[in-house]
């Protein structure tokens, strides 16, 4: 057989596909020969390292497209005992097996200002885009914005393309800015859309009986609240916000 040199073997894998493999292929096989490793065990290394290398690229991808606020918290630093009441260790730990995102269930956090809603709701999203899923993040004012403008505008259409084929939404702040009849009427399109093909999280001060004032039309509030609970997990959280409790920690993020 003849001799290849190591620029027509990285040529040779990167043809085959296993191109993230290249930059520590010399690596590799300086470790397979000092620990003696057999031909199908340093193929083994090759293609895990190739695996490890894919599946990295795919979750800084899919980090980026999810488009989190700045510095986003896992939700190892949420204490739950911080809360009144809510949602318990026990049910934070349930919610991070992920089982309910291949269901399609859907998540609601409740709650007043401060309790935590958006930091569980994106630490949900980090558990998820580690564990492979797509997963896109907007405030519902950014939502209904990007909804009334992909028609004219390129950077829209493009996210709201994204949003369609993300295995999870989290739409944030359900509640703070009322919406137009329109905006209301284009949302529920999309929650219909996505009814029982893909989970959103949703974050809201508001109650459920007090969705209708945001969206301005009761019947189509029923409508939507109706494909939103059909399959979902609901978390009214109570307790005192954690800036007014910890006012230096919010000062040092400053």
């Amino acid at each position: 057989m003849e001799k290849r040199t190591m620029a027509q073997t990285k040529a040779s894998l990167t043809g085959v596909g296993f191109k993230h493999v290249i930059p520590v292929l010399s690596e590799l096989i300086n470790a397979a020969e000092e620990q003696k490793l057999s031909y199908r065990e340093f193929l083994n290394l090759l293609i895990e390292n190739e695996l490890t290398a894919r599946n990295e690229k795919h979750r800084r991808r899919n980090l980026s497209g999810a488009h989190f606020p700045p510095n986003p918290r896992t939700l190892d630093e949420f204490d739950t005992r911080e809360l009144e009441s809510g949602i318990t260790s026990t049910q934070l730990y349930q919610l991070k097996d992920l089982n309910w995102i291949d269901a399609h269930v859907n998540i609601l956090f409740l709650g007043p200002p401060g309790v935590g809603k958006s930091m569980l709701a994106i630490g949900l999203g980090l558990e998820a885009v580690n564990a492979g899923y797509s997963v896109c993040f907007e405030r519902m004012a950014s939502l209904v914005d990007i909804i009334d403008t992909a028609r004219v505008s390129r950077a829209s259409n493009f996210r709201l393309k994204r949003i369609r084929k993300a295995d999870l939404i989290i739409i944030d702040e359900i509640g703070f800015t009322p919406i137009k009849k329109d905006q209301a009427n284009s949302f529920f399109n999309l929650v219909s859309e996505m009814y029982e093909k893909t989970s959103i999280i949703f974050t809201t001060n508001k109650e459920i009986g007090q969705w209708a004032e945001v969206m301005g039309d009761p019947i189509l509030t029923t409508a939507l609240l109706d494909r939103i609970l059909h399959h979902s997990k609901c978390f009214s959280l109570r307790g005192e916000s954690y800036r007014i409790k910890h006012p230096q920690e919010e000062l040092q993020k400053l």
